[in-house]
């Protein structure tokens, strides 16, 4: 299924486009939360992260700080988030990964609250007993 972010890949959708190479795309997004806003998408088609190729996502993992290095110095921000989200549940509107680079000044940019809980030792030895199992497949 054709996503907004497969239609500019594809060139059919216009953007201000800030980089690209033979596997992905960095663009200004429309409605930025600061000035600099930019998403990076793979030009592979998956809906989210875990679904990318091996090669995709370290291709991305290369791309991202060389992005960030660039919108940084042209931004002048003091920081920025790196955002990414998967599926509807976690706030993903374009089903087509992409991670945001949004610069962060102290009146701008991503707001956010973070509710921490805590961590019981013995679910956490569960848990992550589990975890890598499964990594270990």
């Amino acid at each position: 299924m054709a996503t907004l972010f497969s239609k500019i890949v594809s060139g059919e959708v216009p953007c201000h486009k800030v980089w690209e190479d033979d596997a992905h795309l960095a663009f200004l997004d429309i409605r930025p939360m600061a000035r600099g806003h930019t998403l990076v998408i793979p030009k592979e088609a998956k809906a989210q992260l875990h679904e990318l190729s091996d090669e995709s996502a370290a291709a991305l993992g290369r791309a991202l700080p060389r992005i960030c290095r660039a919108v940084k110095q042209v931004t002048g921000c003091a920081g920025y988030n790196v955002l990414q989200n998967n599926g509807s549940s976690a706030h993903q509107e374009v089903m087509h990964v992409h991670f945001h680079i949004i610069p962060k000044s102290q009146s701008d940019g991503l707001d956010m609250q973070w509710s921490p809980g805590s961590l019981d030792t013995d679910d956490g030895a569960a848990l992550a007993a589990a975890l890598r199992e499964v990594m270990d497949e």
